[in-house]
C-alpha cells in the first residue's frame, strides 16, 4: 500500500506536466492533492483562481477509477468538462433537465467506460438510477466544490448538499473525500468537516490576503460618472458588476459613449450571445465586461486590472470572491465599491422580501402544482423548463416576491432551481434504412435535407445524433433555422425521426412529491436563524462600506484571521477616502472609549457627555462599530462594558 502512495505522490507532477502544461504547482496544491493521494478527507480554502479544481482533478488521473465531482453549477460544470475533454481527459457532467437517455449513457461510461471525472449536480445523488449505476463504478475520490454550500451558516446554502454524506455510504469507506471553496468564515470551515462527516479535521486554508489588490470604497451620487473616472485613470481589463440585468445593458452604453469599449453580460442572453461575449472579453477584443453575478466563476483571466461594484452586495463572501478576480496575475490592482445611501435602504428592503409568509409560499407552491398540472402525490425527481415572468404573469404573482419564495422552498428542499442551461436539439431517425429509403423517393424535397443530416452527423439509425451547429445545417440547406426547426418537426409527427428541440430555460427540479398547499411546512428554528444570518451579513456589508477602517483588515476578520495589520495601499489607509472622519481619528475616539469602559461601566449618554459636542455624530459611529464587532456589549442596565 505505501508503495503505491509513494507512486501515486511521484505521478502527479507528470500528470500536472501531462495535461495542463505547468512544471510546478502553485501554493499548497502539492500538498492538498498529497493529502488526498494518502486517503484523508480534506478541506481546501484557495481564494478565487488559487486552482481549486486542480486539486481534484490531478487526483482522479493519477489514480484508477472516477473521481465524481459535486457541484451546484451547470454552467461551471460544463466549462470544466468542455476543458477537461480539449485536454484529452474523459470528463461528463450529469444535472437537472437532461434527457433520460444521455444520463443512462453516461453513467453506464462511467461504470464500464474510461470516464475520469464525473460532474453531478447536488439534487442527483438522490436519484435511484445513480445510486444504482455508482455500484458499479470503480470511484478513486469524491470531490465536493462549492462546499459552503452545505452550511447553513454560509451565504449560499443548499439543502441537496446534505445529501452527500449519506451518498458517501454507497462508496468504499477508503474512498476520500475533497471539500473545495473559495470563500468560508470559521462557522462554515467547521460546519463543512461536520456535514460531511470527515473522519478527523484536516484543512489547508491560505490566507485571504491580496497584499497586490487595493480595496476602495468611495461614496459617489453620480455612479456612472465615476465609473468613468476610474477607467480612464486605470488602464487595462476590467469587471463591472451591478445587481440589475437592464443597468448592465445601460452601463455598457454609457461607456461606449464615453469611447470605453465595453459589453454586458447576464444569465438571460442566448447562450451563443454569452459564449460570444465571454470569448471576446477575454482575448481582449472587449476592455470592459458590464455583468451580474452570472459572470466570471470558472473563468481564469490573471490581467484583469480593476473590478467595480456598482451596488453594495447583500454579503462580504460575495463580494470578496467577485472583487478577488482582479490581479490574478500578482500585479498591482484595484476593487472598487461604488457606494451612497440608496444602497442601504436597498438592502433593507430587499432583506425585508427576502423572507416571506409561509401562506405566501403556499400561495406559490399552489400555483407551481397547478402550472405543471401535477396530481398530488406525483413530481418527485421531476425537471421542467421554468420562466419566472411568465410564470408571475400567469398567476398574477409579483416577482420579486415570487422568486424570494422559490428560493425559500429551495432551503427546505422541496425543490431546487438551478440557472437557465443549453441543450442543443438532437433526432434519431426510427425507420430502418429501407424504409427511409422510401420515404425520400416519395418526398424529394426532403431527400437533400435527410442526406445532409445522414453524411455530417455520425450515427442516425440506432443512436441520437446531436445537431450542434443547427444554424450552420439550416443555412447550408438555404433555409432558416426556423423552417428547419418547423420540418424536424412535421418528420416527428411523421414517425420518420424523433426530434428533440433545443431548450434554454432555467431547469425546476421537485425534490419531493407534490403536496396539498395545507401540508406544505418550513423549519420555523431553521427560517429564524436563516433571518439572523442574514441580518448579520448585511450588517457586516454595510460596516465595511461606512466604517474607515482598513478595508483588507475588516475583509480578513470578518473570515477570522485576526492577526493582521494594516494593508497601507486601501482607501482608508492611503487616506484617499473623503470621509469626514480620518482614519487616525477614529482610531483614537476608538481608544479612548475603550479606555473609558476598562474603568468603569457607562451608558451611551455617559460616554457622549465625556467627549465635546462636537463629537457626537462621530462618536456613535465608533460606538456603533465597537457593538457590532463585539468589542463591547449591553449589560442588563442597559451600560456598556467591554466584551471579554
Amino acid at each position: 500500500m505505501k508503495e503505491d502512495i509513494y507512486f501515486y505522490l511521484d505521478k502527479k507532477t507528470e500528470i500536472l506536466q501531462q495535461y495542463w502544461g505547468f512544471d510546478s504547482f502553485r501554493s499548497m496544491q502539492g500538498e492538498i492533492i498529497d493529502a488526498v493521494l494518502e486517503g484523508n478527507d480534506t478541506l481546501a480554502l484557495l481564494p478565487t483562481g488559487g486552482g481549486k479544481s486542480i486539486c481534484y482533478q490531478v487526483p482522479a488521473l493519477v489514480k484508477e477509477g472516477v473521481c465524481i465531482v459535486i457541484s451546484p453549477l451547470i454552467a461551471l460544470m460544463k466549462d470544466q468538462v468542455e476543458n477537461l475533454q480539449k485536454r484529452g481527459v474523459k470528463a461528463h457532467a450529469i444535472y437537472s433537465g437532461m434527457y433520460y437517455r444521455d444520463i443512462d449513457r453516461i453513467l453506464d461510461n462511467a461504470a464500464y467506460g474510461n470516464v475520469k471525472l464525473l460532474y453531478l449536480s447536488p439534487e442527483r445523488l438522490t436519484t435511484p438510477l445513480l445510486k444504482e449505476r455508482v455500484k458499479n463504478m470503480n470511484v478513486n475520490l469524491l470531490a465536493v466544490d462549492e462546499s459552503h454550500c452545505i452550511s447553513q451558516w454560509g451565504y449560499d446554502f443548499r439543502p441537496p448538499y446534505l445529501q452527500i454524506a449519506d451518498f458517501r455510504k454507497e462508496l468504499p469507506q477508503d474512498v476520500p473525500v475533497l471539500a473545495v471553496t473559495a470563500t468560508a468564515t470559521p462557522e462554515v470551515v467547521e460546519d463543512i468537516q461536520e456535514k460531511l462527516e470527515f473522519k478527523k479535521k484536516n484543512v489547508f486554508q491560505k490566507s485571504f490576503h491580496r497584499s497586490n489588490l487595493s480595496y476602495s470604497v468611495l461614496t459617489e451620487a453620480n455612479k456612472p460618472t465615476k465609473l468613468v473616472d476610474i477607467l480612464t485613470r486605470v488602464k487595462g481589463t476590467a469587471v463591472v458588476y451591478t445587481r440589475n440585468r437592464r443597468r448592465t445593458k445601460e452601463i455598457a452604453q454609457y461607456l461606449h459613449k464615453k469611447g470605453i469599449s465595453a459589453s454586458f453580460y447576464h444569465a438571460g442572453l442566448e447562450p451563443a450571445d454569452r459564449s460570444k461575449r465571454q470569448e471576446d472579453w477575454l482575448q481582449n477584443k472587449i476592455r470592459v465586461m458590464v455583468a451580474t453575478n452570472a459572470f466570471g466563476m470558472g473563468i481564469d483571466k490573471p490581467d484583469v486590472r480593476v473590478v467595480v461594484h456598482m451596488d453594495l452586495p447583500d454579503n462580504l463572501e460575495a463580494y470578496f470572491q467577485e472583487a478577488g478576480r482582479g490581479g490574478r496575475d500578482g500585479k498591482k490592482s484595484f476593487a472598487v465599491l461604488l457606494y451612497n445611501e440608496k444602497d442601504k435602504i436597498l438592502l433593507e428592503k430587499q432583506f425585508e422580501q427576502a423572507f416571506p409568509s409561509l401562506e405566501e409560499v403556499r400561495q406559490v407552491w399552489q400555483a407551481l402544482g397547478s402550472y405543471y398540472q401535477l396530481a398530488i402525490g406525483s413530481g418527485l425527481g421531476e425537471s421542467y423548463d421554468f420562466d419566472l415572468n411568465l410564470f408571475s404573469k400567469n398567476y398574477q404573482l409579483e416577482i420579486v416576491k415570487t422568486y424570494n419564495c422559490l428560493k425559500l422552498l429551495e432551503q427546505n428542499a422541496w425543490l431546487t432551481l438551478s440557472e437557465a442551461i443549453h441543450l442543443p436539439p438532437s433526432i434519431k431517425f426510427v425507420m430502418d434504412k429501407e424504409s427511409l429509403y422510401d420515404f425520400q423517393i416519395k418526398n424529394k424535397k426532403l431527400d437533400g435535407l435527410i442526406r445532409k443530416i445522414l453524411q455530417t452527423h455520425q450515427g442516425g439509425y440506432n443512436q441520437i445524433m446531436v445537431l450542434r451547429k443547427f444554424s450552420e445545417l439550416a443555412y447550408s440547406l438555404k433555409i432558416t433555422p426556423v423552417q428547419l426547426h418547423t420540418i424536424l418537426q412535421s418528420l416527428h409527427q411523421q414517425q420518420v425521426l424523433i426530434y428533440t428541440p433545443q431548450r434554454d430555460k432555467p431547469q425546476l427540479t421537485f425534490l419531493k412529491e407534490r403536496v396539498g398547499m395545507e401540508n406544505l411546512n418550513f423549519d420555523k428554528e431553521a427560517y429564524d436563524f436563516r433571518w439572523n444570518r442574514q441580518r448579520e451579513r448585511i450588517d457586516k456589508a454595510i460596516s465595511y462600506a461606512e466604517y474607515p477602517v482598513c478595508r483588507s483588515e475588516q475583509l480578513l476578520k470578518y473570515f477570522g484571521e485576526t492577526e493582521t495589520e494594516n494593508c497601507g495601499i486601501c482607501d482608508v489607509c492611503t487616506g484617499r477616502n473623503s470621509s469626514e472622519m480620518t482614519p487616525d481619528e477614529f482610531q483614537r475616539l476608538q481608544t479612548k472609549i475603550i479606555g473609558l469602559l476598562k474603568h468603569e461601566q457607562l451608558l451611551p449618554k455617559e460616554i457622549l457627555e465625556s467627549f465635546a459636542p462636537k463629537y457626537e455624530k462621530k462618536l456613535l459611529l465608533v460606538l456603533n462599530y465597537l457593538y457590532e464587532e463585539e468589542m463591547v456589549k449591553r449589560n442588563e442596565d442597559g451600560k456598556i462594558v467591554v466584551h471579554k
